[in-house]
């Protein structure tokens, strides 16, 4: 990750966080809102990556130290950036079970990149 004397950009941490884990073999893409935003020429401010790393590889990537298990169970991890940059959500390729609560599914299935867009709302979500 670059630190030190460089401010990142949120959107900047977030091409790194991606780049790191194309060179651990992973694939990555932005996920969700920030596509929505970029492709309407509105300012992105929100990063989230989509992989196929599983949270353990996400953390082997970036380090205990930059990692935190918000939904480690639903495939879901931030990284942690310089203060300037924020954090990146970063969520594995998954399928969700069903819903009891309506809310968070009751288990997942970690799948890939087409799989995973099929489960998110058939808005511009679906794109990566």
């Amino acid at each position: 990750m670059t630190t030190g004397e460089f401010e990142l950009s949120p959107r900047e941490f977030s091409i790194d966080v991606i780049r790191r884990l194309r060179e651990q073999g992973f694939t990555a893409f932005w996920a969700g809102g920030c596509v929505r935003d970029l492709l309407l020429g509105r300012p992105a401010t929100d990063f989230d990556v989509a992989t196929n790393a599983t949270p353990a590889e996400v953390r082997e990537v970036f380090g205990t130290r930059r990692t935190l298990a918000v939904g480690e169970s639903f495939g879901v991890m931030i990284v942690l950036g310089p203060k300037s940059a924020g954090q990146v959500e970063v969520a594995t390729f998954r399928l969700d079970g069903t819903y009891a609560d309506g809310r968070r599914p009751d288990h997942v299935e970690f799948c890939d990149a087409e799989h995973d867009a099929q489960r998110r709302d058939f808005t511009i979500n679906g794109m990566f």
